[in-house]
């Protein structure tokens, strides 16, 4: 799995500060696919993409642009309203798909965004995998609270 950090210069008064992007390699796949596969009810391969995201701990889900969701061959299940620093804007919502993201895998919905945006990975996809951003490295880690297992949190009897 490869993760690239970038520098974004941002000014705040006079001082110019360093401001860290992580970007991770994702798998997809169409999960419609991957169950009727998975059934025997096709022979077909399942639709994979592999792709770069933006990790986003301020977005919640799994945003994807249109290219890519039509290499999956998704199909549109409904809409959503969306809170943009632009304000609220509608988005379309796919089915799901499979993410893997280093070695660890979940189902999530994909929600379009515009193609001149980066694929963002949100937080419930990085709650779900247990993974949170290392600030300080600049870099994507399973959570260090669960010593590198991947781990869920239930406060249930």
């Amino acid at each position: 799995m490869e993760q690239l950090a970038s520098l974004t210069p941002v000014v705040v008064g006079s001082t110019i500060h360093r401001m860290g992007r992580v970007i991770v390699q994702i798998k997809l796949a169409n999960l419609g696919d991957l169950v009727v596969r998975n059934r025997r009810l096709s022979k077909n391969k399942p639709r994979q993409a592999k792709t770069d995201a933006l990790v986003d701990t301020g977005a919640t889900c799994l945003y994807l642009k249109p290219s890519v969701i039509r290499q999956l061959g998704l199909h549109r299940v409904g809409s959503t309203a969306l809170q943009t620093t632009n304000g609220v804007c509608r988005r379309k919502i796919y089915e799901p798909v499979c993410l893997e993201l280093m070695g660890r895998k979940g189902h999530f919905d994909v929600v379009e965004v515009a193609e001149s945006v980066p694929n963002l990975l949100g937080q419930i996809p990085l709650e779900y995998l247990d993974f949170v951003v290392d600030a300080r490295g600049q870099r994507l880690i399973p959570n260090p609270k669960h010593h590198g297992q991947w781990m869920a949190e239930a406060y249930c009897a």
